[in-house]
């Protein structure tokens, strides 16, 4: 009988390939070194997709036309920005200046990547040029659109946050949600067609699961409007990034900021809201802040101590009137006293309350607790708790 040989992960390629990287620069900073070149690496494989298709239709006159590209929601990339160009130059001296040129060009040239690509990050990173020409090497070796369910630039994110756990510790309760979770949020609030709205909206995984969603039921996804705030810059970055190279249209403000000082959306009703806000935020607000924040009208005043109820009550805030929300939190917001009974109690009152699911533990890259999904609903036919069997 012949050896079963396991086939790496695409996670486990690119930590293998970062030895390469080791010495040279931060562990911290191996990401966005990996996630710019996936992006180059994505967006040319699926350029490099559509010619293909161009050619096999016999149109190949048109396989250096824009607009041939766009229609179908694909970049255009000019001939130096393809990863054919990277690749058969990546043993000359100024790699990481075609990099960057490529990364440039791409984002000069489509608007809604303006502000999302790093910008001359390989020149000044001052890489060894053949610790980069080996990076690229190995990512020449990953076909990043093999598998169309994958949110590549989530998971190689959230993998990259894992091996990192200790160094980063300071991720203020930040977890990529895995693709099962949010796939269950979106089976139970079903938003096929209004607006969505994620108030902590990460590398944009929600959305894009949502999406696929909204296909796999044979859905219309442009009657589907997203919006989206984020507070870290790099992730905000690592969204815009996201969601253009796939097509989806989406507001995420003008810049990053924090949800509670700076609401980027203050007059936004969202029909559907998916979140995975950070857990158990503490000194999220001082003391005398935000108290009389309208998010909070007819509540009372989320602690300080802790931000769960704040986000909770951002999300209530936005609801339209017949608006769903589905979002993760740790499984203390279930039991915390005080305010937050206060706050849990009111909701309970006036109806909003649809479902708690307790999740299992190791659902997570990056922590091992188990958590809670809550549903509120506007428009709510009855309320129930229940535990889920699910796995990654």
């Amino acid at each position: 009988m012949a050896k079963q040989v396991k086939t790496k992960s695409i996670e486990e390629t690119l930590w293998q390939s970062c030895d390469k990287l080791r010495g040279s620069i931060e562990p911290g900073e191996y990401k966005h070194v990996v996630l710019g070149l996936i992006f180059l690496k994505f967006a040319s494989d699926k350029f490099e997709e559509r010619r293909e298709e161009l050619i096999a239709e016999g149109k190949e006159k048109y396989v250096e036309m824009k607009d041939f590209y766009n229609m179908k929601n694909v970049f255009f990339l000019n001939e130096d920005s393809r990863w054919s160009f990277i690749k058969s130059n990546a043993k000359q001296d100024d790699l990481a200046l075609k990099i960057d040129t490529a990364l440039h060009n791409i984002e000069k040239n489509n608007p809604a990547l303006k502000g999302a690509l790093p910008d001359n990050y390989y020149s000044r990173l001052g890489l060894d040029k053949t610790k980069l020409a080996s990076l690229t090497d190995e990512i020449s070796k990953i076909n990043t659109i093999d598998d169309k369910e994958l949110d590549i630039v989530g998971r190689v994110y959230e993998y990259f946050l894992k091996k990192f756990s200790i160094k980063e510790k300071d991720m203020k309760g930040e977890f990529y949600t895995p693709k099962s979770i949010v796939n269950l949020i979106a089976e139970m609030i079903e938003p096929y067609k209004g607006i969505i709205y994620d108030p902590a909206c990460g590398t944009g995984g929600m959305f894009v699961q949502s999406i696929k969603f909204i296909e796999n039921h044979q859905g219309n996804t442009k009657e589907l409007s997203i919006y989206g705030q984020e507070h870290t810059k790099a992730t905000y970055k690592l969204a815009k990034m996201n969601l253009a190279i796939r097509g989806i249209s989406a507001n995420l403000g003008d810049l990053n900021a924090d949800t509670f000082a700076k609401d980027l959306h203050p007059d936004l009703k969202a029909d559907y809201i998916m979140a995975n806000p950070p857990f158990n935020q503490r000194d999220w607000r001082g003391e005398d802040e935000l108290t009389d924040d309208a998010r909070w009208r007819g509540y009372d005043v989320p602690p300080k101590s802790n931000a769960n109820y704040g986000w909770i009550l951002n999300m209530v805030s936005k609801l339209s009137d017949n608006g769903v929300a589905g979002f993760i939190l740790a499984n203390g917001a279930l039991s915390g006293g005080g305010d937050e009974y206060k706050i849990r109690k009111k909701l309970i009152e006036n109806g909003l309350v649809e479902a708690i699911a307790i999740l299992p533990m190791k659902m997570f890259y990056t922590v091992d607790i188990s958590v809670t999904l809550w549903i509120l609903n506007n428009n709510k036919k009855e309320s129930c708790t229940v535990r889920m069997n699910i796995t990654k």
